[in-house]
């Protein structure tokens, strides 16, 4: 029979795993917004490592077991992941459909330079993925 105090100690080393990989990360909100005639907007809270890629904190909210969201990319040999859908809702070059990566600064909304496997978020912001036409 297992001893109380050595179960005890498995779960303190579990759960000491568990913290110490969300230590010293840093949390913002990720909204997903489908401007669709019939479209939703959805609100999760991401967390990446401090410089880390929004690729990587997509990717860990994705894998979370307490989150939906989902996504798709292809990887461009020169401009990094490419996001081809959210949710389950692809772009469509037949439709002229595309997900676009926006950041809400106090200066308003503004469009990315660089796509989700070069932008860095940061602490509190509000990260966009915004599905719209061209």
């Amino acid at each position: 029979m297992v001893s109380c105090a050595l179960l005890w100690s498995l779960l303190v080393i579990s759960l000491s795993g568990t913290l110490a990989q969300n230590a010293g990360q840093l949390t913002f909100d990720l909204v997903v917004k489908d401007n669709q005639p019939d479209g939703n907007k959805m609100m999760y809270m991401a967390q990446a490592a401090p410089g880390g890629s929004l690729f990587g904190a997509m990717t860990r909210l994705s894998n979370s077991n307490h989150s939906d969201f989902t996504f798709n990319s292809s990887e461009h040999i020169d401009y990094g992941a490419y996001l081809e859908s959210v949710n389950g809702l692809f772009g469509s070059l037949q439709d002229h459909t595309y997900w676009e990566l926006l950041v809400q600064t106090a200066n308003g909304i503004i469009r990315s330079s660089v796509g989700i496997s070069c932008y860095i978020p940061q602490a509190n912001e509000v990260v966009i993925l915004n599905f719209t036409t061209w």
